[in-house]
């Protein structure tokens, strides 16, 4: 049982915590806004939009793809990984038809109020579909060292990196939702928390029934989930409160901000 914690399972788990809780330095970021406005919201919803798109088609189907590859020839791989990115979307369809979407409820025009209960909404599955997303980094992360501190740490750095701009993306949704920078943070640091409650949960449950087939399975599904929910949230509503190219923008510089961390994952 002395093993269960031993010197190299600390470590695994403090480098993966430490990973975690870069999502709460992108989530301090709100801190240095103004009042929610409408520009703010259409830039910030988009800005997250772009980040989980980019993320999700370049970097969490490809671990899909690679944890498939383990088990199948590569041509399959590829298809289970496909299925497991449509299930996600069609996961998160079905959940649209019985949880019904308020974006009509708001008509745009010149007197365009806030409609805070779309705004918690897509703040709440913003920060859903990124939790979902951290924990299986966790785990990968976690496992990873646990195995190899050599391999993991340098995975975990890099992880870091573009956790910080998925706090941004979680904490302007929510600090406009509820116009405290605290709750924000605190969404940002729930988020990121998810990486270690993760790793922990693999190593003392999961364990036993972990392996490429079940990672392909969830980052495919989490690959689904994050694309529709940009498409069908998150730009959906940056455009109704734009006034001028706050989405584009925000889009751009969501997928800019992911696509430099990920470049920096190479070189770390």
């Amino acid at each position: 049982m002395s093993s269960l914690f031993g010197p190299d399972v600390w470590i695994a788990f403090a480098v993966t915590f430490l990973a975690g809780l870069a999502t709460l330095v992108g989530g301090a970021i709100v801190l240095f806004f103004k009042q929610p406005s409408f520009r703010l919201l259409s830039f910030g919803l988009a800005f997250s939009g772009g980040a989980m798109v980019y993320v999700s088609l370049t970097e969490i189907l490809n671990k899909s793809w690679h944890s498939f590859s383990e088990i199948f020839q590569d041509k399959v791989a590829y298809a289970y990984a496909t299925f497991a990115f449509l299930a996600g979307v069609i996961l998160v369809l079905l959940l649209d038809r019985f949880v019904p979407n308020p974006h009509t409820m708001v008509e745009k025009s010149a007197n365009l109020q806030l409609d805070q209960a779309q705004i918690r909404r897509t703040a709440l599955l913003t920060l859903l579909a990124i939790t979902a997303h951290n924990f299986p980094e966790g785990l990968a992360t976690f496992f990873a060292t646990l195995d190899s501190p050599t391999l993991g740490t340098p995975l975990a750095v890099a992880i870091a990196i573009h956790n910080i701009p998925e706090g941004i993306a979680i904490a302007v949704p929510v600090y406009i939702a509820t116009k405290k920078k605290s709750i924000a943070i605190m969404a940002s640091l729930l988020s990121g928390l998810a990486e270690p409650f993760g790793a922990a949960l693999g190593y003392f449950v999961l364990a036993p029934f972990l392996g490429p087939m079940v990672y392909g399975i969830v980052f495919g599904l989490i690959a689904g989930v994050m694309v529709y929910l940009s498409l069908d949230e998150l730009l959906p509503t940056a455009k109704r409160y734009s006034k001028g190219h706050e989405t584009v923008y925000g889009l751009v510089s969501g997928m800019a901000a992911l696509a430099l961390s990920l470049v920096l994952f190479r070189f770390v």
